[in-house]
């Protein structure tokens, strides 16, 4: 019988699928986290460790738990909270998730489009506010997507997902990536393959799907932001430290950009204070995969992942 502990709190079903298999499963029950003390003593003598993307799995935590350690399974297709050469250096496999939240984060990305553009957060709080208010030709007027380019940093399956969305309103698509994509693929989009450069400079909209490395941190700058048609929106679903929040302020400030929506943070949870107060940003708490089917699928690949490991098996989406 292995022992498997979960730092964080997760779905029902995958909890229950790594009981059905008889194994000691430490489950977490609140939904609070793990302080990093407690998390140190909860991990010893773990054979898998189920990790959440708020849990640092360093040095520090791989060998608290012990050279008994097998797998972390980490519950995100992101993987920046996890050491992988650490991990390699003493003979774990790190898993995640990849796959199963691509639909949901591509809504998220085409509502946020949707939400800066027509400036729907701020005529939601308008309303919210009690303030008096009367339909005017020209009340609150936001800026028609038809027509107008999504520039995708990051064509991998999620900025695909956006990019086969935005067709559908009217949208033309241009991306950049490590390399173009399959031919038939840009096809099926009319996509057009630009260096970044170009793409910040002609693109109405910008969104966010690369990963978070150390080649992309402040991906986004202040260079890149001044590179931006000044009618230009911002869009970020990958990782927070992938723009630099400091200079997204202060282009915003300085009418650089036309408005920015945001589900991830440089310094998540905190936000930058001058962003809070705008109205020209849209900011949500890291929902990209907050549906109870998605946030269910993700947990229960973990899990199986781990059971993969424990059977002696390849894992099911082992990180490479």
């Amino acid at each position: 019988m292995a022992r498997i502990v979960l730092t964080g709190k997760v779905p029902q079903p995958a909890v229950d699928l790594l009981r059905g298999a008889d194994h000691d499963v430490q489950a977490w029950d609140h939904d609070h986290t793990v302080e990093r003390d407690e998390l140190l003593q909860r991990v010893q003598g773990a054979d898998v460790l189920v990790t959440l993307l708020t849990e640092r799995v360093d040095g520090e935590l791989l060998d608290a738990a012990g050279s008994q350690l097998r797998a972390v399974c980490n519950v995100a297709v992101g993987y920046n909270n996890i050491d992988v050469p650490a991990c390699r250096q003493r003979g774990v496999i790190a898993t995640n998730t990849p796959g199963v939240l691509t639909e949901a984060t591509a809504d998220i990305a085409m509502a946020l489009i949707l939400m800066t553009t027509r400036r729907l957060a701020e005529g939601e709080r308008l309303i919210r506010s009690g303030q008096p208010w009367q339909w005017g030709m020209f009340m609150m007027l936001g800026t028609s997507i038809q027509g107008a380019r999504l520039g995708v940093v990051g064509m991998g399956p999620i900025g695909t997902a956006l990019a086969r969305r935005a067709r559908a309103f009217g949208m033309t698509i241009g991306y950049t990536n490590r390399g173009p994509i399959d031919p038939a693929l840009a096809a099926e989009l009319d996509a057009e393959f630009l260096q970044q450069d170009e793409l910040l400079a002609t693109s109405d909209v910008v969104s966010l799907h690369c990963p978070y490395t150390p080649d992309t941190h402040h991906l986004i700058g202040a260079a890149e932001l001044s590179s931006m048609r000044n009618t230009a929106f911002l869009i970020n679903t990958a990782r927070g430290p992938v723009v630099d929040e400091a200079a997204l302020v202060a282009a915003l400030e300085g009418g650089q950009l036309a408005g920015a929506g945001l589900d991830v943070f440089e310094n998540e949870p905190q936000v930058h204070p001058g962003l809070l107060g705008r109205d020209d940003v849209v900011l949500i708490p890291h929902l990209g995969s907050a549906t109870v089917q998605t946030r269910t699928a993700m947990a229960t690949l973990a899990a199986r992942n781990a059971l993969a490991v424990l059977a002696g098996q390849d894992p099911v989406t082992p990180i490479s």
